[in-house]
């Protein structure tokens, strides 16, 4: 379970906030997903179980015991597709050009240098790829990261842009969230 802002992100909290499933739809067997802070990994198994034995997933965080989780809930539902490994978006990449899907969960907001954590995905991620931000919307709330830390949509956006991803769509997710979905060009 992990901890963000004070509160559980347990798997129920995170269901009557969205439908993971729908953030993940573009995902089919075969493809290779990366999960840049995945904490302990609760996209990370689903978008496992999506891709299938013939996809990959790969996951980073900088939390320890949140990766030694993933891999024991991996390890417990008979998922191989996973590599795991403790460590900085800011410093990872896992592959050139090899990645459909580079995907961040609330986390944008975490990285000391953002900028440089999406030019990491821009690398990753395939000519036709497409990168993925699930955040928080930038409004008061009883739970979740400080409002002076969070992205705007508008804010998310135009670093999602000078990375070099083309904005596909900026869509609201429940009360608490918004999805921008972006295409690698160039």
């Amino acid at each position: 379970m992990g901890c963000h802002g004070g509160f559980a992100l347990d798997e129920a909290t995170r269901r009557s906030w969205y439908t993971p499933e729908s953030i993940l739809q573009e995902l089919n067997s075969g493809m290779v997903f990366a999960d840049i802070g995945c904490g302990d990994g609760f996209f990370t198994i689903l978008a496992a179980k999506k891709v299938g034995e013939q996809g990959k997933v790969y996951a980073v965080d900088v939390d320890p015991a949140a990766i030694q989780r993933l891999k024991n809930k991996a390890k417990a539902e008979g998922l191989n597709n996973i590599t795991a490994k403790v460590g900085m978006g800011e410093e990872t990449v896992f592959c050139n050009k090899c990645v459909d899907v580079v995907f961040y969960s609330m986390v944008l907001h975490d990285f000391a240098d953002t900028s440089k954590v999406l030019k990491n995905a821009k690398q990753m991620v395939k000519a036709d790829g497409q990168l993925i931000d699930l955040d928080w919307k930038k409004q008061e709330m009883p739970f979740g990261p400080p409002f002076k830390i969070r992205f705007s949509e508008e804010q998310a956006s135009n670093l999602i842009k000078n990375a070099g991803f083309q904005i596909d769509n900026v869509t609201f997710v429940g009360n608490y969230h918004y999805t921008i979905t972006g295409k690698s060009f160039g």
